[in-house]
């Protein structure tokens, strides 16, 4: 059970040892050199729990708040999700030399086909007052030796649920480049031994970017529907940052005509 911090016994510590601080402050300049590193000691050792407590407490409190799933979403979705790195922290938030398949969080992998690899990853607090996800993910692309890189996102199982060839799923992201480059959006269907793929590219003409899957145009047998992924395709991105903000996705059936 976690102690609850502010009743009374708590604030009447905090001003007794504030008070202390303030009068040590008040004649540091006077001590001795014995106590002087006495008081440098306990000093340093409050500072780093001092330090560690804002580090958490800022990054709490600070918004989006961290787990939200606020997002841009049409009325009629029966279905919207925003996956896991752009939603909560990573056990490590920064990664070098990202091999393929490395994992980023479950359900969220890079692919490359890299000899040496150049790339960096890491995690980045949102605090745009236009972000509404927690947390951005920022790759850094030096030398590229490959021919494609890609982060592929696998969607949850209840994206499949009653998934019909009328519904429509949509691709909301917020992407920042260093340079121009161009960037594709694959879906794929896996329904029985078969795989149905949609591709779009991201028309980057602005930060907000949106796209739609129209699975009438596929032959998904809706019987058999057993997962949903998105690969995310980066052309040529070689000496480029690219900073994703956002990815969420949601689901809506077609309007009938």
């Amino acid at each position: 059970m976690v102690k609850k911090v502010g009743g009374a016994l708590d604030q009447l510590l905090q001003r007794r040892a504030l008070r202390r601080w303030t009068e040590l402050a008040d004649r540091v300049d006077h001590l001795d050199m014995v106590s002087l590193r006495t008081v440098r000691t306990n000093a340093r050792a409050l500072k780093r729990q001092i330090d560690r407590a804002l580090h958490v407490a800022e990054g709490r409190l600070a918004l989006p708040l961290i787990g939200s799933n606020a997002m841009h979403r049409p009325a009629s979705a029966d279905w919207w999700w925003r996956p896991d790195p752009w939603r909560g922290p990573m056990p490590t938030p920064g990664m070098a030399s990202v091999q393929t398949k490395t994992v980023i969080r479950e359900g969220t992998t890079v692919f490359h086909d890299c000899l040496v690899s150049e790339l960096t990853l890491r995690q980045l607090r949102n605090t745009r007052e236009e972000d509404l996800a927690p947390f951005a993910l920022r790759m850094d692309v030096f030398r590229f030796d490959g021919s494609f890189l890609s982060l592929v996102v696998d969607l949850p199982p209840d994206a499949v649920e009653g998934l019909r060839l009328k519904h429509l799923i949509r691709l909301d992201t917020i992407i920042e480049t260093e340079k121009p480059l161009e960037i594709f959006a694959r879906l794929n269907v896996k329904h029985g031994p078969n795989i149905e793929q949609i591709v779009r590219e991201l028309p980057l003409t602005s930060k907000e970017v949106m796209v739609e899957f129209d699975l009438a145009y596929t032959k998904m047998n809706e019987k058999r529907v057993e997962r949903m992924w998105v690969d995310l395709i980066f052309e040529g991105p070689e000496m480029n940052q690219i900073t994703l903000h956002d990815v969420t996705f949601c689901r809506r059936p077609r309007a009938d005509l």
